[in-house]
């Protein structure tokens, strides 16, 4: 059934310890919270979140897509880039929410309860392990002077291993579906997606590489100004589009627990999560030194549902974590509007948002 987040978060403009209070000015419908558990795939989740509502938003039955199915395909895509690159690529458990629209348009999705990536009796993912055995395996694939074709049979085998087979076909809403039928059906389409992004080292206006460590495919960004992005933001959130998003989330003034993210003036005051108080001022100049001095990284990625405003009137986003209900707002968080400004790498958003100058900009 449908998840509604004000069924969840609406008592919560009550006061947290008589301090905080938080009015909702906009919400969108999403899928429950999910835990990613031990594993760096906080990329799948909040990017299959934003797909699972924008199915909503078109009008499709809420579906709890298999996030392990893409991250499973993307260590394969990993492992042949690692290979080719003679081990000087990243491999890892991150990516980015493009990777996962690429390889939702070549291999498809899956319902969650058709493939898990648990095996029988596991309750929570855990990829060190496997990760670490991966790796180790294409380590020494790497070694060899000459290599065959039998690698990559072997390193889908060690993923079977650790996370099950995946089905050729199975049954959805009493219909057989291949992945690829059913995205099909679904009509999920890759192409009306764009992420964007805001820093000075390039071209305003213009797509380039965004040079961090996840972006193992070298996915192109589209650069704005930062008043542009956030009014980007805003823009989408006010028509009921959603938003995937990643930035870093290692400040002090960031705890999932307590379900606050600010960017406060005075990092080390006592009631940092208690009470609201005066925020940075943010510019692009102060955010391009935040990212260029390693600041500002390519942490996590999450999911913008809706916005709020403070007892003071100072604006927040509602966002959709993956680290299970934890904090007061049951796995939700208010991160308020200078954080958002200061820690975005990046956004992923349904391009019918942007402007049509932006739109052919992009398509050219």
């Amino acid at each position: 059934m449908k998840f509604f987040i004000i069924t969840l978060l609406s008592t919560f403009t009550l006061a947290l310890n008589a301090q905080y209070t938080f009015t909702h000015t906009q919400e969108l419908e999403c899928t429950p919270v999910k835990s990613q558990a031990r594993t760096g795939t906080c990329w799948s989740f909040a990017t299959s979140s934003f797909i699972e509502s924008e199915l909503i938003r078109k009008g499709h039955a809420d579906l709890n897509l298999s996030e392990m199915f893409v991250v499973r395909n993307i260590y394969k895509d990993k492992a042949r880039n690692y290979v080719l690159r003679q081990g000087k690529a990243n491999f890892s458990q991150g990516s980015l929410s493009h990777d996962l629209m690429r390889m939702m348009k070549k291999g498809g999705v899956i319902p969650e309860d058709v493939y898990s990536g648990l095996l029988e009796g596991e309750k929570k993912h855990d990829h060190s392990e496997m990760e670490a055995g991966l790796k180790g395996f294409l380590d020494g694939v790497l070694k060899q002077k000459r290599l065959s074709k039998k690698w990559p049979f072997a390193f889908e085998g060690i993923l079977d291993a650790y996370m099950g087979s995946v089905p050729d076909k199975f049954m959805y809403n009493g219909k057989e579906h291949t992945p690829q039928s059913l995205a099909s059906e679904l009509g999920l389409d890759a192409g009306e997606y764009v992420s964007l992004t805001s820093f000075t080292h390039h071209p305003y206006h213009e797509t380039f590489i965004l040079e961090i460590p996840d972006n193992y495919s070298n996915g192109s960004f589209y650069n704005v100004p930062l008043e542009e992005m956030m009014a980007i933001i805003d823009d989408a959130v006010n028509k009921g589009y959603s938003i995937a998003w990643d930035g870093d989330v290692s400040e002090k003034g960031f705890d999932a627990r307590k379900g606050i993210a600010v960017l406060p003036t005075d990092s080390s005051r006592e009631d940092l999560f208690d009470t609201p108080g005066e925020e940075i001022e943010v510019t692009a100049q102060n955010r391009q030194d935040n990212f260029e001095s390693y600041a500002t990284t390519d942490d996590h990625l999450m999911h913008i549902v809706g916005k709020a405003k403070d007892q003071n009137g100072t604006e927040y986003y509602i966002i959709k974590n993956s680290w299970g209900e934890i904090s007061p707002y049951k796995g939700y968080l208010y991160m308020s509007k200078a954080y958002v400004a200061m820690k975005t790498v990046a956004i992923m958003i349904n391009k019918e948002v942007l402007s049509k100058k932006i739109q052919d900009n992009i398509s050219e």
